[in-house]
């Protein structure tokens, strides 16, 4: 992991807080790939569309290891709400299917700051909603064998959306949450410890936050799920956490919120690596152990409950 965060260094390129959102974001897209596995092919890959409630059409994309009625992980790719993509997390979406078993279905949710909050959040629950509904005649799945899940800002979404899911009756199997921002206000002792990173930095998570959100929105537990009045009942979570990250202490309080409530959670710390490690296959060991073990949680929860 340090080697990798040296030759970043050396590469020299602007942090992203630096750049326009649009520069940003071209940024990060040709800078996701670098270090990622080889894609596994798959029987089906697949694009469609979801209609969100004001009638934009949400990209999404299907990936599904075989042929039948597979149960489905609606996953939300990462970002800070910014930046990021179907095609970011392209090859991530492709392992969990492949070693799973599973389909999984990727949103494109709409990104800030030309959407700001709640959008991302109208986005993603209009997402579980299609899928819900129409995923079985529409894409030929078992919906009924449901996981949601997402790394950092989706991994957030991915956490509201299995609150909302509780709220409305609908059965959800596993939230899989991938060090997930479940805070408001970015103030503990592990946004303190790596401040200056490496790669997520307290300056780029302000800039990622500024773009989405008022500050005197910060406290709606859509944003900041740690703030949820109650959380009983929801789906059972598998959190992957990086010990070298900002969120990491966030991401452990909410597995603690989850557990006082009665949910069961299995709780994963990956030694000695930062955030984003988890598309960092081809350089660090941690992320492979962590795709398998996240596909393992998704394998256990939905093909063998």
């Amino acid at each position: 992991m340090a080697g990798v965060v040296e030759r970043m260094a050396r590469a020299g390129h602007p942090p992203l807080d630096a750049l326009s959102p649009d520069e940003a974001k071209r940024a990060y897209e040709k800078g996701a790939g670098v270090l990622e596995v080889p894609k596994p092919p798959l029987a089906r890959v697949e694009d469609f569309a979801i209609p969100a409630r004001d009638g934009a059409a949400l990209p999404a994309r299907l990936y599904a290891p075989s042929a039948g009625r597979l149960p489905l992980l609606l996953y939300f790719h990462g970002g800070g709400f910014t930046v990021g993509s179907i095609a970011t997390h392209d090859t991530l979406c492709r392992v969990l299917a492949a070693q799973s078993g599973c389909a999984v279905a990727s949103v494109d949710y709409r990104l800030a700051p030309a959407h700001r909050f709640p959008t991302a959040v109208h986005d993603a629950w209009d997402a579980v909603q299609f899928i819900a509904g129409q995923g079985g005649s529409t894409l030929g799945l078992d919906t009924a064998r449901l996981a949601f899940g997402g790394d950092s800002a989706g991994g957030t979404l991915a956490a509201v959306c299995a609150i909302l899911a509780r709220d409305a009756g609908l059965p959800v199997a596993l939230q899989l949450l991938f060090y997930p921002g479940t805070g408001a206000w970015a103030d503990t002792d592990s946004y303190r410890r790596f401040a200056d990173g490496p790669v997520l930095t307290r300056r780029l998570v302000d800039w990622f936050f500024a773009q989405y959100i008022d500050d005197a929105q910060r406290e709606d537990w859509r944003f900041a799920p740690l703030l949820a009045d109650d959380v009983e009942g929801v789906a059972p979570a598998w959190i992957g956490l990086a010990e070298c990250d900002p969120v990491v202490d966030e991401g452990i309080a909410y597995a603690d919120k989850l557990r006082l409530a009665g949910v069961p959670v299995d709780l994963e710390i990956y030694r000695g690596v930062i955030h984003e490690f988890l598309k960092m296959g081809r350089a660090v060991p941690e992320a492979l152990s962590a795709q398998a073990d996240a596909a393992r949680a998704l394998q256990s929860a939905l093909l063998h409950p």
